[in-house]
């Protein structure tokens, strides 16, 4: 019963522990990716004259809409370089992405009295060991981008160059802080050389909606000549890793458990050998072979019941014990809580299973010993 209870416990523990790390993953993507992104099928930009615009804003399932031209820039801070990921946006975007949440430091805005900033991931402006000051509240990089449609020759150079101002650095996830760089959208049309060309359309949908029904309906607005991809679809070798993970730690655990459950099945062996003379005596009284398979069954049945109800209960104890007590934090967060998030559809699953597991290892081994000696 204690081995039963423990591995059902555990597994309920294990499970709530990867939904919290599915929930946190979700976060940490989902607000930076918006919802809906649409690119070109063949090429890298296109044109903006494209796409009906006023029709994609008009959809009662779509609240925001940003256009976007993304490339890949160097990025200069004194004698340090790094490459990073150039997004320049439209102002929309930083309220679809909940900017100002995720700032570290300096303020979450692209344009300020005329003047055009950019938003920096905050491991990458540790790489070029810069910081914004808080005495005129900016930092500035020189942005270098490779010109397009030239002949490289002797003695000129195959990059733009420009000065940008840094408002502020941003934290959403490891891949984002590490390698974004926002800026508004007409710099990086003017850095890239783009006139009314972009690379993307970032859309987020209403609150509830269903973005796959979302995507099939804007899908059939821009045509065969765009991909319509979810938040979910750009990051899905994230996602698929995680219920991956969880889906072995589920099928590790229920074998943990059957060999734990041989413990059931030695006990009714002991129990039934034990009584092997009172059973011979009840069945000369008139037991027949069903009444008496019946009695080592069920009492099977009750040593598991009482491992699953104490499995359960101890399990999800912990769990609400984590949530709101924050008993165990993640090795380098900084002290950042180990997530958890209970879901009764997984319990019900392991109970269904454990349940499941459980009468089969009752009946099989009763089942044998009552045919064998009986």
């Amino acid at each position: 019963m204690v081995g039963i209870a423990a591995i059902t416990a555990a597994m309920i523990i294990l499970l709530s522990a990867f939904n919290g790390i599915e929930m946190m993953i979700e976060q940490l993507y989902s607000e930076f990716d918006t919802d809906l992104t649409i690119r070109v099928e063949k090429g890298k930009s296109f044109g903006e004259n494209r796409i009906d615009f006023k029709t994609i804003e008009a959809l009662p399932e779509i609240t925001q809409i940003s256009r976007a031209i993304e490339e890949v820039v160097i990025l200069k801070h004194e004698s340090k370089w790094v490459n990073a990921q150039l997004i320049g946006v439209d102002s929309s975007y930083l309220a679809m992405t909940k900017m100002k949440r995720h700032m570290v430091d300096g303020e979450a805005f692209l344009e300020n009295q005329g003047q055009q900033f950019g938003i920096i991931g905050a491991t990458l402006l540790d790489k070029l060991d810069g910081f914004i000051p808080e005495s005129y509240g900016y930092e500035s990089l020189v942005c270098y981008v490779p010109k397009r449609k030239i002949k490289i020759r002797p003695g000129r150079s195959p990059f733009k160059s420009e000065i940008v101002k840094v408002a502020g650095r941003m934290n959403f996830n490891k891949e984002v802080n590490a390698s974004s760089f926002i800026v508004p959208l007409n710099l990086a049309k003017n850095l890239v050389g783009y006139t009314n060309q972009i690379s993307a359309i970032y859309l987020n949908c209403r609150k509830g909606e269903d973005k796959e029904f979302v995507k099939q309906k804007v899908q059939q607005l821009v045509g065969p000549d765009f991909k319509v991809k979810t938040s979910y679809e750009k990051n899905e070798l994230v996602y698929q890793t995680s219920k991956s993970e969880k889906a072995i730690v589920m099928i590790i655990l229920l074998f943990i458990f059957i060999l734990a459950a041989f413990n059931l099945v030695a006990s009714l062996t002991m129990l039934f050998i034990e009584k092997l003379d009172n059973i011979k005596t009840m069945m000369s009284y008139g037991a027949s072979k069903n009444f008496l398979f019946r009695i080592f069954f069920y009492e099977g049945l009750l040593i598991a019941g009482k491992g699953i109800l104490i499995g359960v209960t101890v399990g999800y104890l912990i769990c609400f014990l984590q949530i709101q007590f924050d008993l165990i934090t993640m090795p380098n967060s900084g002290g950042e809580p180990f997530p958890m998030r209970i879901s009764w559809k997984d319990g019900a699953l392991i109970i269904f299973l454990v349940a499941m597991l459980s009468a089969i290892l009752s009946y099989l081994p009763v089942k044998y010993l009552v045919s064998k000696n009986l």
